[in-house]
């Protein structure tokens, strides 16, 4: 029922000259529900041929941006090109890091022996970018590694750069810190009897930027996803740090974090149990032996360009495709059972679908315990916390829009309820809450005992939850 109770905002009551003053009021034009449009921020390194200096918020728009503003072959040009390779349409934003002034460069080599006894192949797999060769009977072992070493060299997105001395290509990782120890290596030879390849894996990577500072210079902004290409229990407690305070009940912007590995299940499991936080996603595909392998900041890009394309917060990300993520090769593919323990162990495992396209078994986020080290589930679901969010923004739109300057009046509390349920309903409309009319009675609006200047509200939210387990018993009737 409308009020009787019409106020005026720009037409003052003491007016006596005659005439006919109306004025706009916008504050009931709104009657529905706001969209949901996600934004992402992507962290992570320059090199110095980027054209953007660091620490500086940038909307970025194609691989080419990329290349040019953080330089090809960075860790920021090779997250972008992961995100946006797995959703065009992103609403991106990158903020980059020059290396640590004590950071170290990851290194590894590839060491030719020879000479070729046939004419044959070599083909070597750097991260997720193949890279061949041609090799002519009796071409010797320093010429073979020669010519890889130039066609290593043409290729500038590359994640690294090469060096040879006479036999041995020397491969070094373009940003220094703990990633390039991230970065595989592997081979093929094509015939080419007599030749010999020893890799020697990419190790020694030390000291990352410090994380904060890039999460400070973005602290006012609101970015729903935040994709770290850092996977240490540091950094990402520098993470869950910031997203606790960004999103929390005084900022109130929404933020869920990301990040990925891509080593031994082990590995994955025990930092998820350190991270424990219902805002952050841990994604995990394994490549302990494949050759061919996405770096972990890659497969973050990928999984958090997928969640914002996904609109709906309480739609589950199940079977959805990481488009452009290398599959890992059959014998590391994960089983059933390790599947079911990254699972239940705070991790998001990626398998291996229909025409070799790698998929989302089940997004869930690294909560597991509570502050008393009891098992939780409440924020199990990376849905439900994103669920929570909307509903956060749906009733905060709708409060500034009808209250923005009010008394607190009997008639305003009353108010309040019934935006309230209305705000309710309509999210049970598009399946984001459920059952609110058996809730109903438990939204409340109360005087403050302490502040006669503020209302409380209590606003109970069943979340709609995801159908992961479909579960029939068959009968047998003879």
């Amino acid at each position: 029922m409308a009020s009787k109770n019409i106020t005026f905002d720009n037409i003052p009551a003491s007016i006596r000259k005659p005439g006919k003053y109306l004025e706009f009021n916008t504050r009931l034009a709104v009657r529905t529900l706001p969209n949901n449009k996600q934004s992402m921020l992507i962290i992570g390194q320059k090199i110095a041929a980027g054209t953007i200096a660091q620490k500086i918020p940038t909307m970025v728009c194609s691989d080419a941006d990329a290349s040019t503003y953080f330089g090809a072959g960075s860790m920021c040009h090779l997250m972008t090109r992961a995100a946006i390779k797995a959703n065009k349409y992103l609403d991106l934003t990158v903020i980059a890091l020059d290396d640590a002034g004590a950071g170290v460069a990851a290194s590894g080599t590839v060491t030719i022996t020879g000479p070729a006894t046939s004419a044959g192949a070599l083909t070597l797999y750097v991260a997720n970018k193949r890279i061949d060769i041609a090799i002519a009977k009796d071409d010797a072992a320093n010429a073979i590694a020669a010519a890889l070493n130039t066609e290593l060299c043409k290729h500038a997105d590359l994640p690294v750069t090469a060096a040879v001395l006479n036999a041995v290509v020397t491969i070094t990782a373009k940003n220094k810190g703990l990633c390039g120890n991230d970065i595989g290596l592997g081979y093929e030879l094509t015939n080419a009897a007599g030749v010999g390849v020893a890799i020697v894996a990419m190790a020694a990577g030390a000291t990352n930027p410090t994380l904060q500072d890039a999460l400070a210079a973005v602290f006012p902004e609101k970015y729903d996803i935040v994709v770290t290409p850092y996977n240490n229990q540091t950094d990402l407690t520098t993470l869950k740090t910031h997203l606790d305070s960004v999103s929390g009940p005084l900022e109130q912007r929404p933020g869920v974090g990301v990040y990925g590995m891509n080593g031994a299940l082990a590995t994955a499991t025990t930092l998820s149990a350190q991270v424990n936080s219902g805002r952050i996603l841990c994604i995990y595909q394994r490549y302990t032996s494949t050759k061919r392998r996405s770096m972990p900041y890659e497969i973050a890009a990928a999984m958090g360009a997928v969640m914002a394309w996904e609109e709906d917060p309480a739609k589950p990300l199940n079977t959805l495709a990481l488009v452009g993520i290398a599959p890992a090769d059959i014998a590391e593919r994960l089983s059933r059972t390790e599947q079911e323990t990254l699972l239940y162990n705070g991790v998001t495992p990626l398998e291996i679908g229909p025409g070799e396209v790698v998929q989302i078994v089940r997004a869930i986020s690294t909560y597991l315990k509570d502050a008393q080290n009891v098992d939780d589930i409440s924020l199990l679901e990376i849905t439900t916390i994103r669920t929570l969010d909307y509903v956060r923004k749906a009733l905060r739109e709708r409060y500034s829009l009808r209250f923005p300057r009010e008394k607190k009046s009997v008639r305003v509390k009353a108010a309040i309820i019934t935006e309230t349920l209305d705000v309710l309903y309509k999210l049970q409309d598009l399946e984001i809450l459920e059952a609110v009319d058996e809730w109903k009675s438990y939204v409340i609006v109360e005087d403050d005992l302490q502040d006669p200047n503020r209302l409380n509200v209590r606003v109970p939210a069943d979340v709609v939850n995801g159908l992961h387990v479909l579960a029939a018993r068959i009968d047998l009737f003879l």
